[in-house]
């Protein structure tokens, strides 16, 4: 639906960030935040004192609204009008570790102990329990 088309009752229970979707997508094209805040308040027939006192609250909504996206120079745009790349940076180097000399080499406390009672216990605590299929899981709860 255009903005042309709505009700100056159903423009004034818009909120500006929705006002500010519409204006985006029906210009096709960036705009700054004056100039878009601009519009919204030309389209609700708001006096340039409401532009002067909002514009900072306006800027807050539109940058924590996540279907805007600030470009470069101070323009905004819709999200969805712009691709986002993912770089999978395969050069980052590796973890490194610092290996002891011989005469440095201490020996290393066994933490597990394969003989130990608490895996008995564990055992019999989780012999009651079955590993359920996610899909097995979304059938039975459909019946």
């Amino acid at each position: 639906m255009k903005i042309k088309d709505l009700s100056k009752e159903e423009l004034e229970n818009m909120s500006y960030d929705d006002l500010a979707y519409m204006i985006l997508k029906e210009a096709g094209s960036k705009m700054k935040i004056n100039d878009l805040f601009k519009k919204v308040c030309e389209i609700l027939d708001l006096d340039d004192n409401v532009f002067e006192t909002q514009i900072a609250a306006f800027f807050e909504l539109i940058s924590t609204e996540k279907r805007f996206l600030m470009l470069e120079n101070g323009f905004w745009d819709l999200r969805e009008n712009h691709i986002q790349k993912v770089v999978i940076d395969d050069d980052e180097e590796e973890d490194m570790f610092i290996e002891a000399s011989d005469d440095e080499e201490e020996e290393e406390e066994e933490i597990f102990d394969d003989n130990s009672e608490d895996d008995d216990i564990m055992e019999d605590d989780l012999k009651d329990l079955a590993v359920i299929d996610p899909e097995d899981e979304e059938n039975e709860n459909l019946d």
